[in-house]
């Protein structure tokens, strides 16, 4: 368990309470992304068994969740708009360390490149976590701040708050059960600091990041 380094503003809340629609539109996004990239994890580390099942168990779980969000944004009488792109997560995975294996391994030793690979799947795997705290907090405000009429939502968005919490510590664990822990919370300290400087950088506006 960890604490983000900046707590979300109340800025961020009353943008997405006044668009709403918008808002259930991005995150309809972010979930089939979600399970996206659990589907992509599990295809790229298929030397670790434990990784691949808890992979494809959240990919399904995120496309569930992309189910339950458009069938509210049906009942609403919405249409899914074009993609936008995620300026928080394209940020963050900036961030992350790259894998020998995708570029020239002309001049790069066997050790090498095992290492890189290795260094490239611990960023990954920590990128994801903070990804899903951050998620957590911002799905937990929202579930706050609805009227209490919203019970359907609230009730949905508390829900999503608790799932996106235990993913936090799904990655978290995955990167210590395969990796070097005290490499892995050298990253996390970092990449903490840097998700910090990316939220305040960011303006306020209906969207989950």
């Amino acid at each position: 368990m960890f604490k983000l380094r900046i707590d979300t503003s109340e800025k961020w809340t009353e943008a997405v309470l006044a668009d709403f629609d918008r808002f259930l539109n991005d995150h309809a996004a972010a979930e089939r992304k979600a399970s996206g990239m659990a589907m992509s994890m599990a295809l790229q580390y298929k030397d670790k068994p434990d990784l691949v099942s808890a992979m494809i168990d959240l990919a399904i779980e995120e496309l569930a969740h992309f189910r339950e969000v458009i069938k509210l944004m049906r009942e609403r009488g919405l249409e899914m708009l074009p993609d936008i792109k995620d300026k928080y997560v394209n940020a963050l995975r900036n961030e992350i360390r790259s894998d020998a294996r995708n570029g020239s391994t002309k001049n790069t030793g066997r050790g090498d490149v095992e290492r890189s690979r290795n260094k490239n799947a611990i960023d990954r795997l920590v990128v994801a976590s903070i990804i899903e705290a951050r998620g957590a907090e911002r799905f937990g405000l929202i579930a706050a701040a609805l009227p209490e009429e919203e019970t359907k939502l609230k009730t949905f968005y508390q829900t999503i708050t608790d799932s996106e919490d235990k993913h936090r510590n799904l990655f978290l664990d995955l990167a210590h059960q395969y990796f070097n822990p005290a490499e892995v919370d050298q990253r996390l300290d970092y990449l903490l600091d840097i998700e910090a400087k990316i939220v305040e950088s960011l303006p306020f506006k209906a969207y989950l990041h």
